[in-house]
């Protein structure tokens, strides 16, 4: 991976530059107060120093995730069972009603913390009302009221960065 042009990664809506470190110790992804720092094996490739850093983001995602869950269980008392954080090219989230089960996209550790929240609550309501009708976006309003500037602020973002050229 080259690493000569400097490249720029999010992590909760605030830019850091993401610097490549060759170690012989355990691969991680530290970060400072102006880089993440992307610690790897001498000589790994590309493909591997982006599953690294995706699992680091999602691990982003699944730490902050639950306190925000437990908080809006309680708020709008639905039943949520289970967590899922995964890649996703095209959504930021998704729900199983069936198995009151919520996804979200690890690229949301990018965003800002409160277009977490949103999602979080805007894939909650799909379990108390399964369309974006008018009593879905009425729910929406009661729960989260300033939702359309999270939505926007989302909708303002690509989903994925695809373009890994350094």
């Amino acid at each position: 991976m080259n690493f000569s042009t400097a490249k720029v990664d999010y992590v909760w809506g605030r830019r850091f530059l993401l610097k490549l470190v060759e170690t012989d110790k355990a691969p991680s992804v530290e970060l400072s107060q102006k880089e993440l720092v992307l610690k790897t094996r001498p000589g790994w490739s590309r493909a591997k120093n982006e599953a690294l850093l995706d699992a680091w983001y999602r691990e982003q995602v699944k730490t902050a995730a639950p306190p925000i869950i437990a908080k809006w269980k309680r708020l709008m008392g639905v039943k949520l069972e289970r967590l899922f954080v995964q890649r996703m090219k095209t959504k930021w989230g998704s729900c199983n009603r069936k198995n009151a089960a919520i996804r979200l996209n690890t690229d949301l550790a990018k965003k800002p913390r409160a277009c977490l929240e949103y999602i979080i609550v805007h894939e909650m309501t799909h379990l108390l009302e399964r369309t974006h009708n008018r009593r879905f976006i009425a729910l929406m309003n009661q729960f989260l009221p300033k939702w359309t500037a999270s939505r926007a602020l989302l909708n303002s973002l690509s989903v994925r960065n695809e373009n890994w050229s350094y």
